[in-house]
């Protein structure tokens, strides 16, 4: 048996470390030859550095330091944030760790870029367009770029409206890609883009594909079964 250093508890033969406390074993092989006499180290290299670092000392369950047993108590009385045991981990975990303040989404968003805060959007819009009939009448698109695509949301085809009016359709009457409002030099006009069940202004003939028609504030704007009033903010 090999007697621990460091705790005294007996271990068998031939064992690197210590099954109580983790200390590194000085065994005869280590120290000694097999019967305990000296071990010829040849002459340069009796000062080689040990090369692999011993597993640090166990830690009792009664020395673990508050703060780890603080933050053990998140997820129970004896495991972490990890749900590792705590007592098995011992002087292994940090003794103060620094808990890390949670960050909104859109603050992340803003700063990365990927949104714009919505002040800014706001300082941009210049039109609007108002569903006029239906269960969602009253509700209102805001339009904030020289070009906004109408028509319906569809994220297999990567098909993503300005005005999407996929929730407002149960019909499906209004093309995916169904028509566009385009401001040029001051000018507003809506164009169709081959939609299947036409665009139409105040109730007038069906527009043409590709020729767009000059739009002025309060101008009505039929898209399949969707009635949209055109509306420009001064």
């Amino acid at each position: 048996m090999i007697n621990c250093a460091s705790c005294g508890t007996a271990n068998v033969e031939g064992s690197q470390f210590c099954d109580q406390c983790g200390a590194t074993l000085k065994t005869t092989a280590s120290l000694g030859g097999q019967n305990g006499g000296e071990v010829n180290i040849p002459q340069g290299e009796a000062n080689i550095p040990q090369m692999v670092t011993p597993i640090p000392a166990y830690v009792p369950p009664a020395q673990v330091p508050a703060s780890v047993s603080a933050a053990a108590s998140d997820d129970g009385p004896e495991t972490g944030h990890s749900g590792a045991n705590v007592t098995s981990l011992g002087g292994l975990l940090p003794s103060d760790p620094s808990p890390v303040a949670p960050v909104a989404l859109e603050t992340v968003l803003a700063v990365s870029g990927s949104i714009e805060p919505d002040d800014e959007t706001a300082k941009n819009v210049h039109a609007k367009l108002i569903i006029e009939r239906g269960a969602a009448v009253g509700t209102e698109f805001s339009l904030s770029t020289n070009e906004a695509y109408i028509g319906r949301w569809d994220a297999d085809n990567g098909i993503f409206p300005d005005i999407d009016l996929d929730a407002h359709d149960p019909e499906a009457k209004v093309s995916r890609r169904h028509a566009r409002v385009i401001l040029k030099d001051g000018t507003y006009s809506v164009e169709d883009l081959g939609s299947t069940n036409g665009t139409f202004i105040n109730r007038g003939r069906r527009l043409l594909p590709g020729n767009p028609h000059i739009l002025k504030d309060g101008d009505e704007i039929i898209v399949g079964k969707t009635f949209l009033r055109f509306h420009v903010i001064k």
